[in-house]
């Protein structure tokens, strides 16, 4: 069985540099068509079920935007 991850973003913080885009090796992370209350579109996951829990999205972030959880296996 795959394992799965939860991927949280904190998008009122982020300020849509994209880096996190940039280093997905799954194209997971897009960027969000609503804008946050500071003007910037926001990193999001359109289909979080690709997520291979890799943290090179979280890693890179300058503000801490994104974490990523492993699920429990059942």
């Amino acid at each position: 069985m795959a394992k799965k991850f939860t991927l949280t973003f904190r998008g009122e913080v982020c300020k849509g540099c994209e880096l996190c885009r940039e280093v997905c090796p799954r194209g997971v992370i897009a960027m969000s068509d609503k804008l946050n209350a500071k003007g910037y579109a926001p990193a999001c996951a359109p289909e979080p079920d690709n997520c291979v829990g890799c943290t090179a999205c979280a890693l890179i972030c300058p503000d801490g935007v994104i974490e990523i959880f492993k699920e429990d296996e059942e």
